[in-house]
């Protein structure tokens, strides 16, 4: 018998590589969203698919379906997007996290959380390892996604303490590649639209700030991995790259990739951007065998294929 997976946020950039993926080994799925940032578009191409199904929903409400494993993927996760409905954003973290857990509760199913780099804030340890608690201001622009995301932490594991579930809650460092929303307002996808529209690039601070990326189907990997790992590890576990790179370095790979006879701008550095960001993956080489494969301008590459195919 087919694995029923639920993927909430199935239509989005990761959700729908995620389907992609799980329909391809087999799997029955049954994409949830909203559609606030997820895009039809990324996924209509497994529209063919008997088992391949959508359903609009929204997270912060309740849903009544039987599958054997969630993926939890739903919420806006620029800040373009997040601060749109900073209210709205946080009920998704939150209420989405009580849902899920309740309809994993009531299922059984296994349930993955996607958290995110985030909850480290501005971090004080460099690389950023599972055990560092992070350092969050509570109330700027970026709390609503940066505490949600805290709090759907704590609603997992304390689920998993209390309820015995089985939850599996991954930190995501930046990800790139083809079917990033053009206009999300990260890094890779801005670079890459200003050079291929001929615009200078900007850059936000002096570029020395840091940042690692993770190509988006080494991240799809350690998901995979993650999810059907039996050793029962729940985490969290640190996905992404441990390449460091700042955004000098980035806008000139893509400007050099691109062809571009983009120059570079610089703006203010916004409220609470983090000056550094690096996972350190050494838990997840260790419990899930699992490390990225792609390097950045290959990666890069793939990326301004897709972005030259779309209409900017």
């Amino acid at each position: 018998m087919k694995k029923r997976v639920l993927i909430t946020g199935g239509a989005g950039f990761l959700g729908s590589h995620l389907c992609e993926r799980l329909l391809h080994e087999g799997a029955d799925v049954l994409c949830v969203d909203n559609f606030f940032t997820g895009r039809k578009e990324n996924i209509a191409h497994l529209l063919e698919s008997p088992y391949f199904e959508i359903m609009r929903h929204d997270v912060t409400f309740p849903l009544y379906v039987e599958v054997d494993e969630i993926y939890n993927l739903a919420c806006p996760a620029s800040p373009v997007h997040y601060q749109h409905d900073p209210v709205q954003t946080t009920k998704t973290s939150v209420h989405g996290a009580i849902n899920m857990l309740g309809l994993a509760k009531r299922t059984g199913a296994k349930i993955f959380q996607a958290s995110t780099s985030e909850v480290y804030g501005d971090p004080e340890e460099h690389p950023q390892r599972e055990s560092y608690w992070g350092k969050v201001n509570p109330i700027g622009t970026r709390s609503c996604y940066d505490e949600g995301k805290r709090c759907a932490e704590t609603l997992f594991f304390d689920y998993h303490r209390q309820h015995g579930m089985n939850v599996k809650v991954a930190r995501i460092f930046n990800t790139y590649g083809p079917r990033m929303n053009p206009d999300d307002g990260r890094v890779v996808s801005n670079f890459i639209v200003q050079a291929l529209k001929g615009e200078d690039i900007t850059i936000y601070g002096d570029g020395s700030q840091t940042r690692s990326f993770c190509y988006v189907e080494d991240l799809i990997e350690g998901f995979i991995r993650f999810m059907n790992s039996e050793n029962g590890f729940s985490g969290p576990v640190n996905l992404g790259n441990s390449g460091e790179f700042s955004m000098r370095e980035l806008a000139e790979k893509v400007i050099k990739l691109t062809g571009s006879k983009s120059k570079l701008t610089f703006k203010p550095l916004p409220q609470d951007d983090p000056l550094q960001r690096k996972p350190d993956i050494t838990l997840a080489k260790e419990s899930l065998d699992w490390e990225p494969v792609v390097d950045l301008d290959e990666g890069l590459h793939k990326t301004i294929q897709y972005f030259k195919k779309i209409d900017l």
